[in-house]
């Protein structure tokens, strides 16, 4: 009730003003236009005034925005030039361990022992670390036991070496690890090789 009698007491003469922004808004008519507004031609009751405003304020982007807006559909931003075909591509990770041999160790959290390593072939599981990646790079490799060679391989007494081969997908890259293992160092030399995808 109280919103709907200062509603009608409200016999306040407005000004419409608008900013250098071309945004609008109402005054007290007999009170100086505030910093920065100007006059924007109409005068009269509160509901008028909106009603005003209401009509011709139908872009509420400010000037600023719309002026950016329509020069950079005037003239769009380049568009980024085309890869140069020149440019040698940035090497994957994966081109690069399928490069050549590369430094190895076995991937061992509790503790680097050949035990460990023996109940990880055990397990058909075996973590092989890549020792001259940035920050080295370990992968999980499900061992395939019929390309592995454990002949050399004396796990009692920690001598001679194993080969491991295992696949694993790495970069969305489905590759084969390869790897040679001292078991008295339990570090070796490894590479991988991609898999060809099966044909359907």
């Amino acid at each position: 009730m109280s919103s709907y009698n200062s509603e009608q007491e409200d016999t306040t003469i407005y000004k419409v003003v608008v900013n250098h922004e071309e945004q609008y808004s109402i005054w007290p008519e007999y009170r100086e236009n505030p910093l920065g507004w100007r006059d924007g031609g109409k005068v009269g009751p509160k509901a008028e005034c909106l009603s005003y405003i209401n009509e011709v304020w139908t872009d509420m982007r400010p000037l600023s925005l719309r002026k950016q807006m329509e020069e950079m559909a005037k003239n769009p931003p380049p568009l980024p030039p085309p890869p140069d075909p020149n440019r040698p591509r940035e090497e994957s990770l994966v081109d690069r361990l399928c490069q050549g041999s590369h430094p190895i160790e076995a991937g061992l959290r509790a503790e680097r022992t050949v035990r460990m390593l023996k109940e990880a072939i055990d397990r058909n599981y075996v973590h092989i670390k890549f020792t001259r990646t940035r920050g080295g790079t370990e992968l999980g490799v499900r061992l395939d036991r019929d390309s592995c060679d454990f002949s050399g391989a004396d796990f009692e007494n920690g001598a001679g070496s194993v080969h491991l081969e295992g696949d694993l997908t790495l970069d969305y890259v489905r590759v084969r690890c390869i790897s040679d293992l001292d078991l008295s160092t339990l570090e070796g030399e490894g590479r991988l090789v991609k898999v060809a995808a099966a044909a359907d």
